[in-house]
């Protein structure tokens, strides 16, 4: 049934513009769609972000990861625009210089202006279907 269908993570934010202004700026997104209280916009290989204006919530859980290639690089440079990534030592999870490493995946938590915990992952390989669509994507047009 939805094994082929795309995921839009959907997150609350208690005000929107503080939150376009995080997510526009600081991860550099671009807005696809906005309305009263809403606002869609493109992620990487066709997924999408949904943010919707409510009362203030409190999720202790990861909201959204985004996949990327090179976590260090990613890491480092989102630090240089301001965001702060969480730090944990405890028993089965530490991080070393804001990344943790749980076999061969690494992991870095950090969280939006409105209190969501957001991640990004780097896995040892791609997730076979988006090696795929990142390699349609970069091919040249077919004639």
């Amino acid at each position: 049934m939805l094994t082929d269908a795309m995921v839009m993570p959907t997150l609350p934010v208690a005000d929107m513009s503080r939150a376009r202004k995080f997510y526009e700026e600081k991860l550099g997104l671009k807005l696809r769609e906005e309305q009263e209280g809403e606002a869609i916009y493109d992620c990487g290989g066709g997924t999408m972000l949904y943010l919707y204006q409510r009362a203030p919530t409190k999720a202790d859980n990861t909201a959204a990861t985004f996949i990327v290639d090179d976590i260090k690089t990613e890491v480092a440079g989102m630090k240089q625009k301001g965001i702060t990534f969480e730090e944990y030592d405890m028993p089965g999870l530490k991080t070393e210089g804001s990344i943790a490493t749980s076999g061969q995946e690494k992991i870095a938590w950090f969280k939006d202006t409105e209190g969501n915990i957001l991640a990004v992952t780097q896995f040892a390989a791609r997730p076979e279907r988006e090696r795929r669509e990142a390699e349609a994507r970069a091919a040249p047009p077919a004639r």
